[in-house]
């Protein structure tokens, strides 16, 4: 387990924190009534508002800012479009079975887990200090044989490190070996393991009353993004490049869910189809704006070593160096970053890591996970995968659509080759029914072999064609039947296959991420929880209490209300008897940023006390300037230091 901290510092206690999340309803077990699900969750009320205003964030900074075209696609696919993607034969874990209780693990799960375990053993045995966050979820989770304090020779631990490294990189038949090796069992029952095998990881369904027509749940909104490649360029009116966006329900059958939010079988997706042009090494018109920014940078060279160390550097470095492959990926990662830290991530707990040759999803050429540490360990919460041509290649060719751009040329091309001439007339009685093949062993020669050929022809009159199938292999054509002459041949249009960048954000493992960098207690009272979110994000934006239940608050509580809910701030009312600093203090687990207290002095000259969340500072002043200031901190124009600046300071009330 690892371990992490607070906003503040704090070692985080994650029970604690989890307590909170489910007792204030931001999320549930789905169908707890039954036993629950495993992976399966329902978002509460705060829940569904930090989700609502996470999409909306994302849409302003990616869809609106970046002008990008998005479309809503449909969950079921198809069998047949998941078998061409690659899909069916490929997207799959590695799992292992206990012969003996049925259990099933995920293969690099297994390994993670034990090895981790016995590597705190040996830190104990050692006397180096075990954090009390590993050691209570270790003992929480279920009790292994591999927790013992063992002290484990030099070497192994570093072999132990060095493989937990490259986990991501092993295969199936990798996994299996580790296990034999180290002896890895069945943590509970230490139980030998079967050897792994793929599982793959979609939930398969039949379209139609018939069940003739299999398809599958998505396992990622993309597809449905290049199949509706032609339409969208065209309303695009053919300009290059551009890029599609899809927010929407992905599904995937996971072998053992874990981790709360970070791992589950259905979850929210936001992606990202960037097309354009590979002529030119995938410049970006706007990577000037993000090529200063530093970021911190784990590549496959230093994961294969078998190290962690993150490297910070700006994006135009990484470029450069060609540590990032293209400004077109590079610009996409700083995006990720500032979106990120937009919605409440912690900078320092931030990293993107480069995918080792092994993980690497079979479309990808390039790829790099944004991903943030957590009490879990570092989770990966965003994809930004360089996908060649590969998905748009392979649909043409499946169904002869095409999903190319066709653009007019500058300057028409002059292109000098050597072009082939059948008479069709003799080709056909002369050859019979090997006609197709030699014809299209002839249309398949290259340029190089064209002209070698040419030279053969004028001097014997004839040339010999490999055509497998026919004959002995070796079919001779006549000059009465072919020419083969150097020409110059004008192009006016270039065809090309778009390549794609795709970031691709898990909403659910970014939320959860946020939740635990933005969450800390007060000082001297860590049972006060805070959840700081960000106010733009923040699921309600004010609290309003009336200062007791005096009859002459009310008109005055509910004229704030409307006038927060008519300028688009959601807004609470909390008049019950508790205290204001107990329901202050309630509010400050939701995340609320901003309270207004209602009080006599309200009554008599219409002024309000504005209070912050974190700093649990005051200001006052009347109903215009109070909304004003509410309306620019929920917008994200000003923080609360600029208001206390404008405001004057209120220095009382607030008492448990």
């Amino acid at each position: 387990m690892a371990t992490t901290t607070t906003k503040t510092g704090q070692p985080l206690d994650r029970p604690t924190l989890d307590s909170l999340l489910r007792r204030r309803l931001f999320y549930t077990p789905a169908f707890e009534v039954y036993g629950g699900v495993a992976g399966l969750y329902d978002y509460g009320p705060p829940g569904c508002s930090l989700q609502a205003n996470v999409i909306d964030t994302w849409r302003k900074h990616f869809v609106l800012e970046e002008d990008m075209l998005e479309v809503d696609c449909t969950m079921l696919t198809p069998h047949e479009v998941l078998k061409t993607s690659g899909h069916v034969d490929k997207f799959a874990d590695w799992m292992c079975k206990d012969p003996k209780t049925g259990e099933i693990f995920r293969a690099d799960h297994l390994v993670e887990e034990v090895l981790e375990g016995r590597l705190m053993g040996d830190k104990e045995a050692r006397g180096q200090k075990v954090e009390v966050d590993e050691e209570k979820e270790a003992k929480k989770k279920r009790k292994t044989k591999d927790t013992k304090a063992v002290k484990l020779p030099d070497s192994l631990v570093q072999e132990y490190e060095e493989t937990l490294a490259k986990i991501d990189n092993y295969g199936g038949d990798e996994l299996g070996l580790l296990i034999n090796k180290y002896e890895i069992r069945n943590p509970t029952t230490g139980g030998e393991v079967l050897p792994p095998v793929a599982f793959n990881l979609m939930f398969q369904t039949s379209i139609g009353p018939s069940s003739n027509l299999a398809g599958y749940l998505r396992p990622e909104t993309a597809q449905g993004q290049f199949l509706t490649f032609q339409k969208l360029l065209e309303f695009n009116q053919q300009s290059m490049p551009f890029a599609s966006a899809c927010i929407g329900k992905s599904f995937r059958n996971e072998i053992s869910p874990r981790a709360g939010l970070l791992r589950v079988r259905e979850f929210l997706m936001a992606e990202i189809e960037h097309f354009v042009d590979p002529e030119g090494g995938k410049k970006h018109p706007r990577f000037h704006e993000v090529k200063d920014v530093k970021i911190g940078l784990l590549d496959r060279k230093v994961q294969l070593s078998g190290r962690t160390e993150v490297t910070y550097m700006t994006m135009g470095e990484a470029v450069a160096t060609r540590t990032v492959d293209s400004e077109t990926l590079g610009y996409f990662i700083v995006r990720i970053y500032l979106f990120l830290i937009r919605v409440g991530a912690d900078p320092k707990k931030m990293r993107f890591r480069q995918h080792m040759a092994n993980e690497m999803a079979h479309y990808a050429a390039d790829c790099w996970d944004a991903e943030l540490l957590t009490s879990y360990g570092w989770i990966e919460c965003v994809g930004c995968a360089d996908r060649s041509a590969y998905d748009l290649t392979v649909h043409s060719k499946k169904t002869g659509a095409p999903l190319c751009v066709r653009e007019t040329r500058t300057e028409p091309l002059h292109i000098v080759e050597w072009q082939v001439d059948l008479d069709k007339k003799k080709f056909g009685p002369k050859f019979k029914k090997d006609g197709k093949a030699v014809e299209a062993a002839v249309e398949a020669l290259s340029q190089d072999m064209r002209e070698k050929l040419a030279i053969d022809l004028e001097k014997t009159g004839k040339i010999e064609v490999d055509v497998s199938d026919v004959g002995n292999g070796k079919v001779e054509i006549g000059s009465d039947l072919i020419k083969i002459e150097e020409r110059t041949r004008v192009e006016h249009t270039r065809e090309y296959t778009p390549n794609v960048i795709e970031p691709a954000f898990g909403i659910g493992r970014i939320l959860y991420s946020v939740m635990e960098h933005v969450y800390w207690s007060r000082e001297g009272s860590e049972e006060r929880g805070v959840l700081s979110f960000p106010p733009p994000i923040a699921p309600t934006k004010v609290l309003l209490v009336p200062l007791s239940g005096h009859q002459d608050f009310k008109p005055l509580v509910q004229r704030l209300s409307n006038k927060l809910r008519q300028l688009g701030i959601s807004n609470r009312i909390d008049d019950s008897s508790a205290s204001i600093g107990k329901r202050y203090s309630r509010n400050d687990e939701l995340g609320t940023p901003l309270g207004i207290t209602v009080d006599f002095q309200s009554v008599k000259d219409g002024t309000f006390t504005l209070r912050d969340r974190d700093s649990t500072k005051q200001v006052r002043a009347d109903e215009e300037k109070i909304c004003a200031a509410i309306m620019s901190i929920v917008e994200g124009k000003k923080e609360w230091a600029d208001v206390q600046q404008e405001l004057p300071e209120f220095t009382q009330q607030e008492a448990d």
